[in-house]
């Protein structure tokens, strides 16, 4: 039996991407899984695919930049199925621009949907796995593997940001909840988070960066392998450069 099988696992943006990918993949391991994201109607048909393909899935509405949304989000999954076994953090944007260009409304769009968004989900889930006495919470944090990048300077900043609050989030619950980020560098996923790049320098890198993108599917592999394994914690790293204490990149 995979060890997969009856975890009751809530997915944010999981209408599309890597978010739809790994909701289809881990309800084909037996997973439970409660969809989040703002798009219902991509979300139902979602949980109807999942359902006809004789798994669990049930979605609720979720705008992860709204903490009430998120915490009736996590709630909405303890009056279905009474736990919470683990978090995917999958919701994110990515509209790049030079810093030149002053575009602060995409900043502070990427400030709540990419770092806000994970931090307000570990709200929402700790106290339930805090009260179990397990849990695993996976944040999937694209960066370019050569690091940033022209005009990815505010979107690379919330990635490494999310890196640096998973450590501390490890290190304060070693031997219970379980951390890891996965980072992936261009996925197809990319393709809709760069519709909202307005910059043409930066469309035209990112055009070109596909061509040797990684698939949703092989990220949600990723992100199976994580859950399915059985480690709680590994060895600190430097201080100087906090790493998760798992960490996968593509």
């Amino acid at each position: 039996m995979s060890a997969i099988q009856e975890k009751v696992v809530l997915i944010t943006g999981a209408s599309g991407g890597i978010g739809a990918a790994a909701a289809r993949l881990l309800a084909r391991r037996g997973a439970k899984v409660v969809l989040g994201a703002r798009r219902t109607d991509r979300l139902e048909a979602l949980a109807e695919e999942i359902t006809a393909a004789g798994g669990t899935a049930s979605f609720q509405r979720l705008d992860v930049t709204y903490r009430p949304d998120v915490e009736a989000f996590a709630e909405f999954a303890l009056e279905t199925h009474d736990r919470i076994d683990v978090l995917v953090n999958a919701a994110g944007v990515m509209p790049l621009s030079p810093l030149w260009t002053r575009k602060v409304d995409e900043w502070e769009l990427m400030l709540d949907v990419n770092l806000r968004g994970v931090l307000l989900g570990i709200a929402a889930v700790l106290p339930t796995m805090q009260e179990q006495g397990w849990g695993h919470i996976v944040n999937v944090a694209p960066v370019p593997a050569q690091g940033v990048s022209p005009n990815s300077a505010v979107y690379c900043g919330t990635q490494y940001a999310v890196d640096a609050i998973s450590e501390g989030l490890r290190q304060e619950h070693a031997g219970k909840v379980r951390v890891t980020v996965v980072r992936p560098d261009v996925s197809e996923a990319d393709s809709t988070l760069a519709d909202r790049i307005a910059a043409c320098s930066s469309f035209e890198r990112m055009v070109t960066r596909r061509r040797i993108a990684v698939p949703a599917e092989a990220v949600a592999r990723s992100i199976a392998g994580a859950i399915e394994g059985s480690s709680v914690s590994a060895p600190r790293r430097p201080a100087w450069r906090p790493r998760p204490a798992e960490h996968a990149a593509f």
